[in-house]
Formats: structure tokens, C-alpha cells, sequence
């Protein structure tokens, strides 16, 4: 895996023969929370946008201003945020903050709030979009605004990118030409890290997952309470059982910050916390752990 270009496909990955990965400690698994921080950079007509953003608490759609829609999104930064970390502070558990940078923009208390609970602050785009199909020059503006509003409102660059949904072909050079970046997560392939070669640099990618993701409480509605930690729990079970993999959990303050559905949260964070040989960590730290051990095999 040496090409960074995203429309070369690569069905082989590992070819059942992952790395024998050292996680820090002797863990058998490394766990990263993914929280999703997108109020305030979804498309609203009441912010002069043409369209609103049509995914959402409930079905109804109106074509000009929404205020039931901005509300939902509201929720996500009056009530959901200080429940959901709050809750992370308690099992003393870290977390990657994946931010839009126009959300950041409109409420940079939080940004600074999570950095001060130890979490990481990566970028998520400047709005909440996809950039399939994206003019270089508009995502090339897009990934430089939202690395310039998370290090005014931190302090510190963000390190990890991660596209909503899909990425233009010319996302990851892009990111490697803006030159902050350790890692994106613009893949979906695979259980574990892997490292490509791009114009002479190692970068990480660290493959994210849907399938383990609040989302569903709003896409399929198929998880209701208790069944999105019985299917994290299951997931994290199975893979310490393989070994040497990395389990992405995707959160959303609008989604799992209700609180009807907090409980999940804190049944994951339970079990994950009674489980033996589990590497909790911020993704930054995966990816800069993924860089050493790997390099030491190549070595």
C-alpha cells in the first residue's frame, strides 16, 4: 500500500496477515471515541444557505427558513456536549473531538473546553459536507480555513482530518500539501491502521466505521437505547478476541447527548472500562504509536 491516490482501489489489504501490533501496555485492543462536532457548520437557510441540511430528528422539510431543524441542532451544544463529556470525565476516558471548523468558529468554547478535559481536536471539514466532486481550489480554502479556526480557538493545529462520507480525489494530497496533517480517516476497509508513502512521507490512516455509530439512531432508527451498546459491546468483545485491532466508536452530541440514549454511552463506557488488555486513546496517539511500532518493524 504506497499510493496515496484515493480512486486506486485496494481490495487485498493485509492479505489475513496483519501486523503483530504492540499496543501500549500489552493491550489486545485500541479503542477510539469519535465524537462529532457539526452544530453550527450543517446548511441552514436561516444562515443564507439555498438548502437545510435534511438529515435530522424527525421527517418533516421545509424549503425555507427551519427552525425545528436549527433547533436539533441547537440541543447539541446547550444541553448534549456537557452531558456527553461530563460522563467521559467521570471514567476518566479520552476522546477525539472530530470538528467542523465553521462549528468551532460559532462556539469556540467547546473547542477549548475539550482541550481542557485532555481531548484531542481534529478537523472534520469546514462545513458539515461531503467533498466528492469539490474544486481543488475550493477544498484547498476549505481544509486551510478549518485548520486556522481550531488552532485560533485551541491553541494548538488539529493533526487528523476526516471528510463526511466521501472525500474528493484530491483530499488526502491536499491534506499532505497543507503539511500539519499525521493522519486522515477517509477509509472505512479494514480493523486496523495502515501507513501510505505519499510524496515522501508516512501517513497514517486510521479507517473509521458506521456500523459502529450513533448515526443509526437517526438513518435507520434500528438502534433504540440499549441496542447501540449491545452492538459496540459485541464489537469490542470480538475484536480483543482477535487481537491487535483498533475499534472506532462514532458519536454525535445531537444524537447519543439525548437522554433517552445517554445510557448507552455510559454501558459502553462501563464495559470497555471492566474489559482486560483495552487501550483507550485519542486518535492522534493511535496513529503516532502506528508510526513508531511499524517503523520499528521496517527497521
Amino acid at each position: 500500500m504506497t499510493n496515496g491516490i484515493l480512486s486506486e482501489r485496494d481490495f487485498a489489504g493485509y492479505r489475513g496477515r496483519p501486523p503483530a501490533i504492540a499496543w501500549p501496555g500489552g493491550a489486545r485492543l485500541a479503542v477510539s471515541f469519535v465524537l462529532n462536532f457539526e452544530e453550527g457548520a450543517e446548511f441552514s437557510v436561516s444562515d443564507g444557505d439555498a438548502r437545510n441540511e435534511a438529515i435530522y430528528e424527525v421527517t418533516d422539510r421545509l424549503e425555507g427558513p427551519d427552525p425545528c431543524i436549527d433547533s436539533h441542532f441547537e440541543y447539541g451544544t446547550r444541553a448534549a456536549w456537557w452531558r456527553i463529556l461530563d460522563l467521559f470525565d467521570r471514567y476518566g476516558l479520552p476522546l477525539t473531538l472530530s470538528a467542523c471548523g465553521r462549528a468551532v468558529e460559532r462556539s469556540p468554547w467547546l473547542a477549548r473546553d475539550a482541550v481542557a478535559r485532555g481531548h484531542e481536536v481534529s478537523a472534520h471539514g469546514w462545513r458539515w459536507e461531503s467533498h466528492a466532486g469539490m474544486a481543488e481550489s475550493a477544498e484547498r480554502t476549505a481544509i486551510a480555513r478549518t485548520v486556522e479556526a481550531i488552532t485560533r480557538a485551541t491553541g494548538a493545529r488539529p493533526v487528523g482530518w476526516h471528510t463526511r462520507s466521501a472525500p474528493s480525489a484530491n483530499t488526502r494530497r491536499l491534506l499532505l500539501e497543507e503539511g500539519g496533517f499525521l493522519y486522515d480517516s477517509d477509509a472505512y476497509n479494514d480493523d486496523l491502521p495502515y501507513t501510505l508513502a505519499i510524496q515522501g512521507r508516512r501517513h497514517v490512516v486510521l479507517p473509521y466505521a458506521f456500523d459502529s455509530n450513533d448515526m443509526h439512531y437517526f438513518h435507520t432508527q434500528r438502534f433504540a437505547g440499549r441496542n447501540f451498546a449491545d452492538y459496540v459491546i459485541d464489537a469490542a468483545d470480538w475484536l480483543q478476541g482477535e487481537g491487535g485491532r483498533m475499534l472506532s466508536v462514532g458519536l454525535h452530541l445531537r444524537m447519543i447527548g439525548r437522554p433517552g440514549r445517554i445510557g448507552a454511552l455510559k454501558a459502553i463506557l462501563d464495559h470497555i472500562s471492566s474489559m482486560q488488555g483495552v487501550w483507550v486513546a485519542r486518535r492522534a496517539d493511535i496513529a503516532r504509536h502506528w508510526l513508531v511500532e511499524t517503523a520499528e518493524r521496517a527497521a
